[in-house]
């Protein structure tokens, strides 16, 4: 059975199940409208849009808040989604970082804490990205995903798929 909110502990990020009380904190961050500048929904910085994908995300069962390890703020979201036990699948998304924590560093540990843990129970991550989203595009690209084609993701919108297979990743195995 897939576990889809551990807690998670690197160097930079801790990683913990997403609660309500995380609302005020985390819309803090997302209210930086230059984290939306290429996203398919670009107003999700605007209260009402981004409370809509918080609950979404606290009914999800996957979502996972971001935490730095040194100030201990919250800094970001990211979610396991679609566990597929046939094809030995899972998704992750919904991924964002404050500003201040861009740059690669946190969101390769964040993502590399999260394939070890997912590659427990599946063989294959897949990764949706809006297909104007070049800066998350390039961000899975740096952390070995591979594009592997289109599809619509959960809300129907098209989508870029990316995947990192286990057996491409021995780093990433428990």
């Amino acid at each position: 059975m897939f576990e889809f909110q551990p807690t998670l502990t690197g160097e930079l990020v801790h990683v913990r199940p997403l609660r309500a009380a995380d609302f005020v904190d985390l819309y803090a961050v997302a209210a930086d409208p230059l984290l939306w500048a290429q996203h398919p929904q670009q107003d999700r910085h605007q209260q009402d849009v981004f409370r809509r994908f918080f609950l979404d995300a606290l009914s999800s069962g996957g979502a996972l808040a971001v935490v730095d390890a040194v100030d201990r703020r919250v800094i970001g979201t990211s979610r396991y989604h679609g566990h597929d036990p046939q094809r030995r699948e899972i998704e992750i998304g919904w991924t964002f970082l404050a500003r201040s924590h861009w740059g690669g560093a946190y969101n390769g540990e964040l993502k590399r804490l999260m394939l070890r843990h997912a590659f427990r129970f599946v063989d294959t991550v897949v990764f949706l990205i809006g297909p104007t989203n070049l800066r998350s595009q390039r961000a899975v690209e740096k952390i070995g995903g591979v594009r592997a084609g289109t599809r619509p993701d959960a809300s129907g919108s098209p989508s870029v798929v990316y995947r990192i297979a286990s057996h491409d990743r021995p780093e990433a195995a428990p």
